[in-house]
Formats: C-alpha cells, structure tokens, sequence
C-alpha cells in the first residue's frame, strides 16, 4: 500500500514537470500531435503506478522520450511550414462569403449541426450573420460576422479611448505581493496606508488591486475565515 502511495507521488510530480515543459495550453487548444502526446503520456503514467512489480523506471523513462520527441516537433513546426502542416493540418474555410462549402465540410467531417452549434458557442445564432468560419487546427472555429451585424468599435465612432493597461495584484489571501508593489515604485508603507482606508490589514485583506489609473480596490476576509 505505502509503495503504491509513494510511486503514484512520483509519477505525479514527472507528469506535471513534463506538462509544465511542454506548455501552457487548454485541452480544447491541443494540436493533434500534442493531444497524442498527453493520451501517451497518462497511460504510461497509470501502468507502474498500479503494477508495482513493473519498475517506475518503465513509465518515467518513455514518459521523458516522449517529452523529448515533444521537443523536437515543436522545434520543427516554428522551423519549417510544411513539417507543421503534416503535425498539425491547415486550417479549414467552412463558410466563405457567408456561403457554406459543402466540399470542406464534407472533408472535415462537418455537418451543417455541428456547425451550427460551433457557432453557438461563439453566440452566433443567425448563420446568416456569418462571412467567414474558419476551423482551426486546435478544432476550435473562428468566426467574422458581416460588416453590417459586427457592432461598432470605439474607432468607428471616432472616439478615443483612454489607456486601461492592467490592474495589479497588491494583496491575495493576505499575502503581500512584493514584486508587484516594486513594479509600481512604491513600498509596505504606501500599502499599508491605502489599506488603512479600508480598516484593514495585509493579512486579513482577502484582495487588495490597482489599476492603470490609480483606482484601489480591497476586501477584507470574512470573520468566519480568519
């Protein structure tokens, strides 16, 4: 029992190292190659972590050569196009010109529902609205509305919006976060200043941010919590 628990902590920690190495990326965003990878992966992983008489070698050892082999067509895909093309397939012009193309479809494996609820879930409920639908590679569909059901930007109506940037983390569950503070040229005094305003403290503010234009926001941490 204690050998199954210890060899399962350490194929954990390899399979999680080695999906850190091989990149940050959603399960729907996979490319094929990748997808093959992860599957090749958890089962290599399952094996010698319920046979104890298989050495954790078996599984860590193949588990590296795929994350090698990973490496390499990544390397491959950035250097050559047609290599990425064989790995990872062309996207696919599913409407053009707001008209269906049968003959994609029918390559992709698509039909007309399953389209539709492609565009569904990118809130597209009218395939007449569309001009373009492009299926990409990851499987996902990328879709660009006729100009005349596209709602107007800022810059169509001719207004110049005002800088947002991005806001910055000050204080996450009572932990300060320093790096951030440095970024921003202040220091542990400024901060605890601001959350003074608040009636509170860094560790029992539950979020403390700020934005572009100086805008604080901060909660405190419930009672119950603390």
């Amino acid at each position: 029992m204690l050998i199954n628990f210890v060899r399962a902590i350490i194929l954990y920690i390899v399979v999680l190292l080695v999906t850190r190495i091989m990149g940050k990326r959603e399960v729907g965003e996979l490319q094929p190659f990748e997808f093959v990878i992860s599957l090749m992966i958890a089962n290599l992983a399952t094996i010698p972590m319920a046979e104890t008489g298989i050495p954790i070698t078996s599984g860590i050892t193949p588990i590296l050569g795929l994350l090698v082999m990973h490496l390499i067509i990544t390397v491959l895909n950035l250097k050559c196009i047609r290599f990425r093309y064989v790995t990872c397939g062309k996207p696919a012009i599913l409407i053009y010109r707001g008209k269906i193309d049968e003959k994609v479809l029918e390559k992709e494996r698509y039909t007309v529902s399953d389209l539709q609820v492609k565009l569904r879930e990118k809130n597209v409920f009218n395939i007449a609205d569309v001009e373009y639908a492009i299926l990409e590679t990851s499987g996902d569909i990328s879709v660009i509305l006729k100009p005349q059901k596209q709602n107007p930007t800022l810059e169509d109506m001719q207004i110049e919006p005002e800088y947002t940037g991005i806001p910055y983390n000050l204080v996450l569950d009572g932990r300060i976060m320093e790096e951030n503070i440095q970024k921003l040229g202040k220091d542990y005094k400024w901060l605890e200043k601001q959350l003074k305003k608040f009636h509170t403290i860094p560790k029992d503010t539950l979020v403390a941010t700020i934005d572009a234009k100086g805008n604080f926001f901060c909660q405190s941490k419930d009672k119950k919590s603390k």
